[in-house]
């Protein structure tokens, strides 16, 4: 549960509300909130329900969650990594285009000679 706390938390920042906003909200005490969002307490259906209505979105949606700078961080890093894929297959072309240069020299010397 300490990651959908995290994803409350995000939400609640994306917001702009504070603890004391949220807890309000769903009429219970800051700590009461403040053990949610850390994971401490486990979220019962009903208030799940009700997290996911105070930011407009489905259950479904509140749980399944990411952080777009998150997925932006990994996509980035996907890129970086098949961009070297890519370069290093190139590479990999070169020298096999090297060897088989090599390979057809050494040959033509070995009937020249």
């Amino acid at each position: 549960m300490k990651t959908l706390g995290k994803k409350i938390r995000l939400l609640r920042h994306q917001k702009g509300w504070s603890q004391e906003d949220v807890a309000k909200r769903l009429d219970i005490s800051i700590p009461a909130f403040s053990k949610i969002e850390t994971g401490i307490t486990d979220i019962n259906l009903s208030r799940l329900e009700q997290i996911a209505a105070l930011f407009e979105m489905s259950v479904v949606q509140l749980l399944t969650f990411t952080d777009a700078e998150q997925d932006q961080k990994v996509i980035n890093e996907l890129e970086t990594i098949n961009k070297k894929l890519m370069d290093r297959e190139t590479e990999v072309i070169d020298l096999q285009k090297k060897v088989i240069e090599l390979f057809e020299e050494l040959r033509h010397n070995k009937i020249t000679a």
